[in-house]
């Protein structure tokens, strides 16, 4: 199915997929709610969805269509070439993400990947998911830093001690400290750290290698 506002577009890409045996358009729409409602009757393999919509955009629309029809993957067309709208069309649900210039090969291999099952995304647009992926990772590293050394010494060893599955009592014989102690330590890394309860502060301090 191809989704575009404009029919111009519409009509290239139908004639390029035209060429050839290997795709079928069985439907049009020029925008979101057009779509979802043709898909009620019936559900190709992959739409072809233009980001720029009036009214529900295309990644809202693809976040519906990911929702409710588990085996329609969705190809997204775009003149935006930035990572706000690549990241969000990939938590939407797309499966790939290719620019509207791209060539009519990459096109071609685009659909034929996504009907595959796998992703494709464009290599200017790959180079930006990564981008993002990298840059996240290092703002969790840098909170990781920042949590840990939100911790001192005492409360690390009883951090440690917490991981390894001891009780406070078992942890205040081990470093001879008083039960009460040993829980107030416990509740001011909770409190510092925003955990609700010693299991979220068990799994933090693993997750992101507090101690």
């Amino acid at each position: 199915m191809l989704v575009d506002d404009h029919s111009i577009v519409r009509n290239g890409i139908r004639s390029l997929l035209e060429q050839n045996d290997e795709f079928v358009i069985v439907d049009e729409a020029g925008d979101g709610e057009e779509a979802l409602e043709k898909l009620k009757s019936q559900q190709p393999d992959v739409v072809l969805m233009d980001i720029s919509l009036p009214g529900m955009s295309g990644i809202q629309t693809t976040q519906i269509i990911s929702r409710l029809y588990k085996n329609i993957k969705t190809l997204m067309l775009s003149m935006h070439n930035n990572e706000d709208y690549i990241l969000r069309s990939v938590e939407a649900g797309a499966f790939g993400y290719i620019l509207k210039d791209s060539s009519s090969d990459e096109m071609m291999k685009a659909l034929r990947t996504i009907a595959s099952g796998e992703k494709y995304f464009s290599s200017p647009v790959a180079t930006i998911i990564l981008n993002g992926y990298m840059h996240q990772l290092k703002k969790t590293e840098r909170s990781s830093k920042i949590r840990r050394s939100k911790l001192s010494k005492k409360e690390k060893e009883i951090l440690q001690f917490l991981v390894d599955g001891m009780s406070s009592r078992e942890i205040a014989e081990k470093l001879q400290l008083s039960v009460r102690t040993v829980d107030n330590h416990r509740a001011n890394m909770m409190r510092r750290l925003q955990v609700k309860n010693a299991a979220e502060l068990v799994k933090m301090a693993v997750e992101e290698k507090l101690i």
